[in-house]
Order: structure tokens, then sequence, then C-alpha cells
């Protein structure tokens, strides 16, 4: 499939902006993505945050007006690894190939950036490997120490069929009482679970780009999945931590990743 291009990162072919037919309440009342350039000049970015939170004052990344792309097309520099087998070398699990980074999906572990980020807008594109069956993998952001093969953290859900998923794992929290919540305790992997499920199922199918779009502002997550609205998560723990792409079972890749960091509104301890 031949991605249509857009300054600063490509959507998918058949991406659409999100309709304004969201039927929960709060969903209906959430901005839209850039619809022409993800990452416009500064001050046209600024506006529109301001508009989205109410605050005039938000800019943005002083570092580049097209943001900071994490993966580089080329190799794995500034990320670094963890693996359930800590025998298992990188370069089983992951390689980088015309552009796209591959991963493995075995053994479980993570790839994590080498910086923190605690608010920012986050583009990631990905796709089942064509021909192969889809599974499970996530974006894992907020990621907090000590590493082990599935991290404390908020992880925004990839695993086939469930895309767009908020949880916090390992006791990291997502606030009760908001639509489609959901918890589970003492899991032998993840730990304490909590979150929130999507809105609604926006894949493409198994073997065609998808480009998911989260928006983390303090203690609220927003996630786009193809251009359309499918969560947002209220009450999330707010901490400094890497941007992590998941290992977990079947082959994955991932084309494009890039952040545009944000300002936050509440101090961050």
């Amino acid at each position: 499939m031949k991605p249509s291009a857009s300054r600063g990162i490509t959507r998918p072919t058949g991406w659409r902006p999100p309709s304004n037919t969201a039927s929960e309440t709060g969903l209906a009342r959430l901005a839209k993505p850039m619809k022409h350039s993800l990452f416009g000049a500064a001050a046209l970015g600024g506006l529109l945050l301001g508009l989205w939170f109410g605050t005039v004052g938000c800019q943005t990344p002083t570092s580049s007006s097209q943001g900071l792309a994490l993966f580089n097309g080329r190799d794995l520099a500034g990320w670094t690894h963890v693996l359930e087998d800590p025998t298992v070398s990188r370069e089983t699990v992951w390689s980088v190939r015309d552009g796209i980074l591959i991963c493995q999906g075995k053994p479980t572990g993570y790839l994590r950036t080498t910086n923190r980020f605690t608010n920012f807008r986050l583009f990631v594109e990905y796709r089942w490997a064509p021909g192969k069956e889809p599974s499970n993998s996530g974006i894992l952001t907020r990621i907090q120490p000590p590493d082990r093969p599935l991290p404390r953290c908020i992880e925004v859900q990839l695993r086939h069929g469930s895309a767009g998923d908020v949880l916090g794992l390992q006791g990291m929290r997502v606030a009760e009482g908001q639509p489609r919540f959901f918890e589970a305790r003492g899991n032998p992997v993840a730990g304490d679970i909590s979150g929130v499920r999507k809105l609604m199922d926006a894949e493409n199918p198994p073997g065609e780009w998808n480009l998911v779009e989260i928006l983390a502002r303090d203690d609220v997550y927003t996630v786009w999945v193809n251009g359309k609205l499918v969560n947002e998560a209220r009450g999330v723990t707010r901490a400094a931590g890497p941007i992590g792409l998941q290992s977990e079972g079947g082959e994955i890749h991932f084309r494009q990743v890039r952040l545009v960091p944000l300002p936050s509104r509440i101090e961050v301890r």
C-alpha cells in the first residue's frame, strides 16, 4: 500500500479525519487531529492547542516544528532494550530494513527511548507482518523502573482487535468511574491493571499500515486510530518516562515514530 505524504509524517492510504459523530459525553467534545499538517508552524500549533485546552499559551516544541523523530529509519540510535530472556540479543528481535523497524515478537520485552517524556503528542505507524497472523503489541509510555519484561507504565494497546485501549500496568492508574473502565488485580505478568476500552474499532485489515496518534496531557490520554477518535482516558498517573515499543507474540512492523513534547499544566514530581 502506498502512503500519502504529508508534511512531517506519512499517513496511511485511506486515512480520514475523525468525524463528529462520537456519541459519548466528553468524546464528542474532543478536538480533531490536525487535518492537513500534523506538525504545522509553531504559531498555528500553539493556537490550536490553546483552543483544545483553553490555554492560549501552549506552543509546539522548541527543538523542531516537525517534532522529534524517535526512530530515524536507519538504526536504533537513541533506543535501548529489555527482554524476558537476557541472553537473546537485540538484533535477534529487532532489525531495520528499508526504513522499517521489524520486531519478531519473541521473546517478550520492549525497545524504549533513552529520553523521558511526560506530556506529548505521539505518532506511531505500524502494521502486522503481511501474510502472518496478527498478534499482540503495544505502545508503552511513561515507563517507570525497574526494567522488566512488562514494566510499570501506561500502555496504548495495539493487540489486534483492541487497538486504542488505554491501560495502566503494574499499578499505574487510570481513574475508575468513567465509561468503559475495567480493572484486574494481581495479574502474574502485568500486576494490577486498570484501563479504559476503546469506543470503536478503527484498525485497518492485517498487513496494512495503521496510524496511532496519542495526546498525553497531564492525567488525560486521548487516542486516535487512523484518524478516528477511539478513546479518552482520565485520571491517568502522571510521570516522566521513556516511550516503548512492545515485543509480545507476533511479528509487527513500525515505520514512523514521531513525538511533539508538550508543556505541563501541573507540576510533575
